[in-house]
């Protein structure tokens, strides 16, 4: 894989973080199953672990409000080809209330970008 390749890659999934504020990605259960890996685990800044199935009931919760306003700066992206079309994509997300570091796993399918793995760590 080439620099630049990789760097489109960058562009093209920083685009989307943080992820499931991005409403133009889709709001729907069937963007979600789309766009959520059936193997997708996070570990929330909490430290719980939220699975799949958790995620997508209390995203289509959200969605169904107004919008919120996400216009959070996300800063010091990363990213490091994990194995054949899998991907760590790593950046700073500063919140209202907190920082935290963020990590993504994502895989490119046939059906587009699917995140496999997210993980938000509150940072000082």
């Amino acid at each position: 894989m080439t620099d630049l390749q990789l760097e489109n890659i960058l562009g093209e999934l920083s685009e989307r973080e943080p992820i499931f504020h991005r409403r133009k990605f889709g709001t729907t259960r069937a963007d979600l199953e789309r766009m959520i890996d059936d193997a997708f685990w996070e570990i929330g800044a909490s430290g719980k672990i939220y699975h799949r199935a958790y995620v997508i009931e209390t995203l289509l919760e959200r969605y169904n409000k107004e919008p919120e306003p996400h216009d959070w700066p996300c800063r010091d992206f990363s990213i490091m080809p994990l194995a054949a079309e899998l991907y760590l994509l790593s950046y700073i997300l500063e919140e209202p209330w907190r920082v935290t570091r963020r990590s993504t796993i994502w895989r490119r399918t046939d059906e587009g970008w699917k995140i496999v793995f997210h993980q938000g760590t509150p940072t000082s």
